[in-house]
């Protein structure tokens, strides 16, 4: 019996109001709108359900991922044999004065909302990031000079064996995109803690939305993207290098360089996984050449096993 025949059977008898989807397409489920299918894909409804369907799956060579609001992830072309766990129904926030506590799945732009609405400031950056709780701790997510771990006390974890506990932020390792949990993806983020201070809910309104019209205007957000595709190199910007560079709008199938942001590399329609890796690497070919810097990618590529 393959891995996810006895999912199935284990998922009906343990945890049977849990939705499980047999060849989801994954481009329904990123933001790049490219994937092939997932063999399973699970949506666990409490944190106990996550852990024991990841744990079980792990066990029978289901190789789990878990996926949050996925925005900064490339999915290959081909079907993917693994258990995608997908994180979209774990979206409590708690509110306890200057503290917040929300779920992984919550997405950033709500958690901002729910801290304006309490008067809450500090995580105004994060309001036009397109991504989750727990994905934004795995990547230290920032923008407008703002990062998670300038307000996160820590991080609920499912570690390698299973075990949940707290990790105070000093112990997760967060540095430019990236934490201790970037090298290990068998690990979970399964809620985060934040310590906000008291502010003018008008300013913080006014803040949100001036960084979101600056998006908006710098940023290519009427296509489908993973985001920003490069690190930002030391002493320069990706964007920058990409474009004198001259490579706006070069394009590789449905792929192209946006024209508006050349640190994006976006999907003008129909673009494919191997699209996408192809223009990648023409972009780090040929930026090394002019200048001598090889972007890293901030976009995650899935594959088979991690």
């Amino acid at each position: 019996m393959r891995w996810y025949e006895k999912f199935d059977e284990w998922a009906a008898e343990q945890l049977p109001e849990m939705t499980v989807l047999k060849d989801e397409p994954l481009s329904r489920h990123c933001s790049f709108r490219i994937g092939g299918n997932a063999r399973r894909m699970a949506f666990p409804r409490t944190a106990e359900e996550l852990t024991r369907a990841v744990m079980f799956a792990r066990e029978q060579g289901g190789a789990p991922l878990l996926l949050g609001n996925g925005t900064n992830v490339l999915f290959p072309d081909e079907e993917l044999e693994r258990l995608v766990v997908a994180t979209d129904e774990l979206t409590d926030i708690k509110c306890q004065g200057e503290v917040l506590t929300a779920q992984c799945g919550v997405t950033l732009a709500r958690l901002a909302v729910c801290a304006r609405s309490h008067a809450l400031t500090g995580l105004e950056f994060a309001h036009g990031i397109p991504g989750s709780v727990g994905g934004a701790v795995v990547m230290n997510a920032g923008a407008y000079g703002g990062e998670i771990k300038d307000v996160l006390v820590g991080a609920e974890l499912m570690t390698e064996d299973g075990t949940v506990r707290f990790f105070p932020v000093e112990e997760l390792a967060l540095g430019y995109r990236r934490s201790l949990l970037s090298d290990r993806p068998e690990c979970a983020v399964l809620s985060a803690t934040f310590r906000l201070s008291q502010g003018d809910e008008a300013e913080i309104r006014g803040r949100m939305e001036e960084l979101m019209a600056r998006r908006m205007a710098s940023q290519p957000l009427e296509y489908p993207s993973a985001g920003s595709t490069f690190k930002r190199p030391e002493g320069a910007f990706a964007g920058t290098l990409i474009d004198r560079a001259g490579l706006k709008g070069l394009r590789f199938g449905g792929a192209v360089v946006s024209e508006k942001h050349a640190g994006f590399v976006i999907n003008t329609g129909g673009a494919t996984s191997a699209d996408v890796k192809e223009l990648i690497r023409q972009i780090q070919q040929r930026v090394q050449q002019e200048s001598g810097i090889l972007l890293e990618t901030e976009v995650r590529m899935i594959t088979e096993e991690e």
